[in-house]
């Protein structure tokens, strides 16, 4: 895979590009032992960031989970959406949202999802994040982000 880092070192990458206000509470978020959470889906749930899917009869919605850290929610929706800015296909990610139907928040919320699963993985493996990377394992799956990719919206 890659070499072996100290324990916050894939969350560097994360630092840099989040900036001095959100690096420190995304450091907060994922903490040094990397047995505090045994899944990316823990810390989803955790934070607020899973959906919640609630069924009556023939009705289902998704609410947003209110039961959650408020702040480690704030922290994971910020970074998702200050990514829509600077990386292709977490943009692309969001329009895909958008075009589904979903509202802004539900689209960062989505976006936020991927991301925590994203840098789970590089903190619990302890390598760091390369987009490059995880771009060829969007193509290798057939993702459809790859035709968004490849034939970007010029706004």
């Amino acid at each position: 895979m890659g070499r072996r880092l100290r324990p916050l070192a894939p969350l560097s990458a994360v630092e840099a590009s989040a900036g001095p206000a959100l690096a420190p509470r995304l450091l907060a978020a994922f903490g040094a032992q990397r047995g505090r959470y045994q899944s990316a889906a823990d810390l989803q749930t955790f934070s607020g960031i899973a959906p919640v899917t609630q069924r009556s009869g023939k009705f289902e919605w998704v609410p947003v989970r209110w039961a959650c850290p408020r702040f480690l929610r704030q922290t994971f929706h910020k970074w998702a959406a200050h990514w829509v800015a600077f990386c292709d296909w977490a943009s692309a990610y969001y329009r895909l949202q958008r075009d589904r139907g979903k509202d802004h928040h539900a689209a960062v919320r989505a976006l936020a999802f991927k991301w925590i699963r994203i840098a789970f993985r590089c903190w619990k493996d302890g390598v760091l994040y390369d987009d490059a990377r995880y771009v060829q394992s969007l193509r290798r799956r057939g993702s459809p982000l790859i035709a968004l990719l490849d034939n970007p919206v010029v706004p």
